[in-house]
């Protein structure tokens, strides 16, 4: 069995001053917020770097624009994501409870549904093909998905299902102290390093165009899919298909599927431009 490492996950603590005979309290800073900024950087930069290389969807100078869209349409997706598709209930009960991020609940689904929405916006402004531009885009989205996953490492959430493995580990604040699998170091691996490596490497040369975009469904849908199985289930839904898949899986799967159709469709759309 691992021990998890305690890392406090105030990565700041700001403290209370006194101001002009007055006492403030400021708010610390936690490293789930700064792995956003990190994820944000990560992209920006990649992103410079690809903008740099010939017969590309963006110049540099667009880079940043496209990164300021991008980071709303993930924090206002993904909590609308998270809201709707995982705590509906909490909503109907407190409408306003959508506007308290500060209480936590983030949904990958959900930020990516806000990212392509952002995007059909950039793109439109730009005046750029919508699927050049999302070709461009998915390769500098992994290494985000991989210090996110590190900051729920940190906080402690998002933990695995238990286990006898040998790489289990106890986290702290476990109520039931349980031996369970680190799956957030599973997702940063999968969904952020791997799948960075796998999307760069295809992405090096010219492809059809949407099949990058496609590739990043197929492989963070089958990623996402196999890594539910390690994961604990949210306690207020638990499984949802046949008291098995979770619904993570069941967001996945629409996603996997539709990269697949796109891939095909891309494919076939390059070989009749061939042949005229």
């Amino acid at each position: 069995m691992l021990k998890y490492p305690e890392i406090d996950p105030v990565a700041i603590s700001l403290g209370t001053h006194q101001i002009f005979g007055k006492t403030f309290s400021l708010p610390d800073i936690h490293w789930y917020g700064l792995m956003y900024l990190f994820g944000f950087a990560s992209a920006w930069l990649l992103g410079l770097y690809r903008a740099s290389k010939p017969h590309t969807a963006l110049q540099k100078n667009q880079v940043e624009d496209m990164i300021f869209y991008g980071a709303l349409g993930l924090v206002i997706g993904a909590r609308m994501g998270y809201v709707f598709f995982y705590n509906f209930g909490a909503f109907l009960e407190d409408p306003i409870w959508l506007l308290r991020v500060w209480e936590g609940g983030m949904s990958f689904h959900g930020g990516m549904l806000g990212v392509l929405v952002a995007m059909g916006l950039y793109a439109r402004k730009i005046q750029v093909n919508f699927l050049d531009l999302m070709d461009f885009l998915v390769p500098l989205a992994p290494i985000g998905l991989c210090f996110g996953r590190l900051g729920n490492f940190i906080g402690q959430e998002l933990w695995g299902r238990e286990t006898t493995a040998a790489i289990g580990m106890i986290f702290p604040n476990d109520p039931e102290a349980l031996v369970r699998h680190p799956s957030q170091l599973y997702q940063a691996s999968l969904e952020g390093v791997l799948l960075f490596v796998l999307l760069f490497w295809y992405s090096s040369k010219p492809r059809p165009r949407a099949s990058v975009g496609a590739l990043f469904l197929i492989l963070y849908g089958c990623f996402r899919f196999i890594i539910e199985f390690y994961r604990e289930p949210d306690a207020h839904i638990g499984f949802d298909l046949f008291e098995f898949f979770t619904r993570g899986q069941l967001l996945t799967v629409p996603m996997a599927i539709a990269g697949a159709a796109i891939m095909v469709w891309s494919y076939k759309s390059a070989a009749k431009k061939q042949v005229k």
